[in-house]
């Protein structure tokens, strides 16, 4: 059975949210993105209040101080300019704000992230089938109705408390002009709060929702868990082949190495150790092969096939064997007990040590 026939019943995986990462497909909720950028906005433009108003004011002014004079081209574009410079110290720190707060509340979902996938040229992005059949498909739609749905929750919530605020307007009427502004001001802060209250909890859900159908979209069948492993780590099948070639290939150097050794060291059934000594390229014997239990009576069998000496000194055995890897020279307050067991190999065996005799 394929792995797209199977039931997706797996969490996805670290590697496969990392790929799906890689690939610029993260948990992305544009309600807290814009819940964000409006907490930003609104309380960048509070804090500008009195700096904005004095700006204005100050455009008002110079607007002012043209009533009486003949206008021609010059003022004309003296004026444009002023008002669009007066515009741009007005518009940036805000706009500024607004795009750092898009950014942010990006990161804040799903981290920082570079990759070129989503804009890499694609012939499907632009089919113009595929393009209408995702314009109008059941995904789109249900996006639609949420957004509607939210606007809807929103501005009646603000549209109950602007009701309030309106029977409170024969009050107000006899308030004079700056208490009337203070009225208002006070009164579109609290509207802006309950606005970015409800975007805020309306987010809190939308996070929740976005980030439980991207888990769910990247659920697997257990064949694509296994496979995924497979991958990772290899097929065990093709991983245990290696493991045997190993082992047999560590075996046939084991083998070459005792069947070439002086003496097989033992304490004569836990411990051995396999020594060769080549004096004329070698300071101190090496040791060529060490085991205990199963490889020592490995060692052993290899040793008694190859016609190697097989020497019981469960002492020097187990000291070799604790103090010496493989291929290490024997160590200097090992000479002499070594040196004692290689003249008895070389002694038992004078047609094929003697000229070491001589040495």
């Amino acid at each position: 059975m394929a792995a797209d026939d199977q039931e997706k019943t797996e969490e996805a995986t670290s590697k496969k949210i990392e790929d799906a990462r890689k690939d610029g497909n993260v948990p992305k909720s544009q309600d807290a993105a814009a819940v964000v950028t409006l907490i930003v906005g609104v309380v960048v433009v509070l804090f500008l209040v009195s700096f904005l108003g004095e700006r204005i004011m100050n455009l008002y002014r110079y607007y002012q101080s043209f009533i009486g004079v003949e206008i021609d081209i010059k003022i004309l574009q003296a004026i444009a300019i002023k008002t669009i410079f007066e515009a741009v110290i007005m518009l940036l720190p805000i706009v500024l704000s607004i795009m750092i707060a898009g950014v942010l509340g990006n990161l804040m979902q799903f981290g920082f992230i570079f990759t070129t996938k989503p804009i890499t040229p694609n012939l499907n992005k632009i089919n113009p089938i595929k393009g209408l059949a995702n314009l109008f498909s059941l995904k789109k739609a249900v996006e639609s109705v949420k957004i509607v749905l939210k606007v809807s929750i929103v501005f009646s919530i603000a549209f109950v408390f602007l009701l309030q605020f309106m029977t409170e307007l024969p009050r107000v009427e006899l308030y004079d002009i700056v208490s009337q502004l203070y009225w208002l001001r006070e009164k579109a802060i609290v509207l802006a709060a309950v606005v970015i209250i409800a975007f805020f909890l309306i987010g809190i859900l939308d996070i929740l929702l976005v980030r439980f159908q991207y888990f769910k979209g990247l659920r697997m069948s257990k064949q694509e868990v296994k496979d995924e492993y497979k991958q990772m780590e290899g097929d065990p099948q093709v991983k245990g082949r290696i493991r045997r070639l190993q082992m047999e290939a560590a075996r046939r150097r084991m083998v070459q190495d005792v069947a070439g050794a002086d003496v097989v060291i033992t304490n004569p059934t836990h411990y051995a150790v396999a020594l060769r000594y080549d004096n004329s390229k070698e300071p101190a014997p090496r040791i060529v092969a060490k085991g205990v239990d199963f490889l020592a009576l490995k060692i052993k069998e290899i040793a008694y096939e190859h016609k190697v000496l097989v020497y019981e000194n469960p002492p020097l055995a187990r000291e070799l064997y604790k103090v010496c890897d493989v291929n290490d020279l024997i160590p200097k307050e090992l000479f002499r007990a070594v040196a004692e067991v290689l003249s008895f190999v070389y002694t038992s065996n004078k047609q094929k040590y003697g000229d070491r005799l001589k040495g």
